[in-house]
């Protein structure tokens, strides 16, 4: 039996995988030490487990275990990414070059970084979601210190073209900093074969917990060296201070190990899904898919509903479907999403977009019952619109 609401905003946030909430249990009770308590069973236990955990989100992303540094999140790996460059960089040069459909925490961070006195280049896309790669390396000179380009983009899931960007920094000696934050577990990612020096990504959208993250940061060909955002006592090889999340951690390494061992089966059946989803809505009169379809995440479709007003569309089935008009991070905002109207859709039809995500735990029998609904919404709300208008 179909239980409602059906969830499909994996994008935002997923469900801890039982598998993960199992591994997680006793580090809550039973082995609640300290990693960093060195005089005692409970902090190497703690370390223990913090250490496997480094292994397997390493693993997962082609790192060295020495090279994960754990966060409270893909935010603050963006701002300590970022921010540790500009700060520790600064002799070489304050040139940033990031992308305007980059997620508010790298915009929002780079902005800050010119109201530090730094310079920021901001790339435009094309009507795909892309960026041209000429203008990407015309837009490097000599003060040029970091190239920060999302992998994949959480609205649209539009995948950037990242071994390229990697070989144009690498040629240039420029630092890559990438915000794999929604691709990292579903498609694959290694850091050395794209050419990444930095990069960030978040358990909670890999069906691990909330409030856990990491950012890669490469150690050999170059040696990256950050400036700590953060004051104490030098956890994390001094970039990050703070008392380890053990549970959080343990948690984030467990889902990796998941994602690593079933992501090629899991991706296969979700695409299945989400094409299903998308040939159906598009056979509708005027709903357009957004973003390259060629290169795009497995399970993302972002699509736009003409002669829709976007509010109705939403009202009419957020009661029984969980769905999202972009970013959750920017969900409250009553602005048109950024993404979409930076690749040239109008106000009024990026307001009439929704994003339809799927994940692990989507079923057929949901794609079903939201095709239905969708379908029905919109042909309701068309009859509706006085003619003309």
């Amino acid at each position: 039996m179909l239980k409602l609401p059906v969830y499909c905003d994996y994008n935002a946030t997923t469900p801890c995988d039982p598998r993960v909430v199992e591994a997680m249990l006793p580090y809550f009770t039973e082995q609640f030490g300290n990693a960093a308590s060195k005089t005692h069973s409970f902090g190497w236990i703690a370390e223990e487990a913090v250490d496997l955990a480094r292994e397997q989100v390493a693993r997962l992303v082609g790192a060295e275990p020495s090279e994960i540094v754990f966060t409270s999140g893909a935010t603050e790996s963006d701002n300590l990414a970022i921010k540790g460059v500009f700060d520790m960089y600064a002799g070489k040069g304050n040139h940033i070059i990031t992308c305007v459909t980059e997620h508010k925490a790298v915009l929002d961070t780079c902005r800050h970084i010119e109201k530090m006195g730094g310079e920021v280049t901001w790339l435009p896309v094309n009507s795909e979601g892309l960026i041209d790669l000429s203008q990407l390396e015309a837009a490097i000179k000599s003060t040029t210190i970091l190239i920060s380009l999302m992998y994949a983009n959480n609205e649209t899931g539009v995948v950037q073209q990242v071994p390229e960007i990697g070989a144009i920094a690498k040629k240039h000696g420029v630092l890559f900093f990438s915000d794999a934050t929604q691709a990292v577990g579903k498609i694959p990612v290694d850091v050395k074969r794209d050419g990444i020096d930095l990069m960030a990504f978040s358990a909670h959208k890999l069906y691990g917990p909330k409030g856990v993250g990491a950012l890669y940061v490469r150690r050999k060909n170059p040696r990256v060296r950050l400036t700590a955002q953060l004051d104490g006592g030098g956890h994390e090889r001094g970039m990050r201070s703070g008392t380890l999340n053990v549970p959080g951690i343990v948690g984030f390494g467990k889902a990796c190990e998941i994602c690593r061992n079933e992501m090629e089966t899991e991706s296969r059946r979700i695409s299945g899904w989400r094409n299903k989803l998308e040939a159906s809505l598009t056979d509708l009169p005027d709903v357009l898919v957004n973003g390259n379809t060629q290169n795009r995440l497995p399970n993302v479709s972002n699509l736009s509903f003409a002669e829709v007003d976007g509010e109705g569309l939403m009202l009419g089935f957020n009661k029984n479907i969980a769905v999202s008009s972009g970013s959750a991070c920017t969900s409250a905002s009553m602005e048109p999403s950024h993404v979409l109207k930076a690749m040239g859709i109008s106000d009024e039809l990026a307001f009439a977009s929704l994003r339809f995500s799927l994940g692990r735990f989507s079923t057929e029998e949901q794609i079903d019952y939201i095709l239905q609904q969708v379908k029905a919404t919109v042909d309701r709300l068309r009859q509706l619109k006085p003619a003309g208008i």
